[in-house]
């Protein structure tokens, strides 16, 4: 249980997938003018996360990587499929993707219409993308672990793009200089909370 919870807290803060990586940048600065677009978005990214990571976890070690086919028979040990991750991660996270755009435009099409081409566009983030790549390089021991290091990117994402967005809403009524509002302020603000991430993270900038 120490584990699980170690990694659940490890893959919200320390290896935060926007401050300690900036995986998923392009959505995350794009949707995070208001609160409530961004919360949307980062459900969606969560719920995305949750999903695929465990499930790419089952494809990598029951159908992927050598030997991982030993289970059809003795002949299949030494059958190596690892090169096909890519496309077959990348399958499982567009298929999800399709139906969370689906239930988002058939259930809060106003929120549909403010995501516009961010939500389809979840099949290509790279944050979500990363969590399979991690997953891979973790090791994990069950499906368990992944689906809890699914959901804790997808938490840290979401706090990410909703404070940042909660930050951006406010600072729209304060005295910054003009051109620092909007995209500009994100940058600072995000490379800001980056650098303290890695800093607490353990990752040399």
């Amino acid at each position: 249980m120490q584990e699980y919870l170690s990694t659940f807290v490890s893959s919200i803060f320390m290896e935060n997938m926007i401050f300690a990586y900036f995986l998923g940048m392009c959505s995350f600065l794009a949707v995070s003018k208001n609160v409530k677009t961004a919360m949307g978005l980062g459900l969606a990214v969560m719920f995305v996360l949750t999903v695929t990571v465990p499930i790419n976890y089952l494809l990598e070690n029951y159908l992927l990587k050598q030997g991982a086919l030993a289970w059809l028979g003795e002949e299949f040990d030494s059958v190596n499929l690892n090169f096909l991750s890519f496309i077959i991660f990348i399958a499982v996270i567009a298929s999800f993707t399709q139906l969370v755009e689906m239930i988002v435009e058939k259930f809060t099409p106003a929120l549909y219409n403010s995501l516009g081409i961010f939500l389809p566009l979840i099949a290509v983030n790279c944050a979500i993308m990363g969590g399979s790549l991690f997953m891979q390089q973790k090791n994990f021991p069950d499906a368990g672990m992944a689906t809890i290091y699914g959901l804790g990117s997808g938490i840290g994402w979401l706090l990410a793009i909703v404070g940042i967005a909660a930050i951006r809403e406010k600072l729209q009524y304060s005295d910054i200089p003009k051109p620092l509002k909007g995209l500009g302020i994100a940058f600072i603000i995000t490379a800001l909370m980056g650098f303290g991430f890695m800093s607490f993270s353990g990752i040399k900038i």
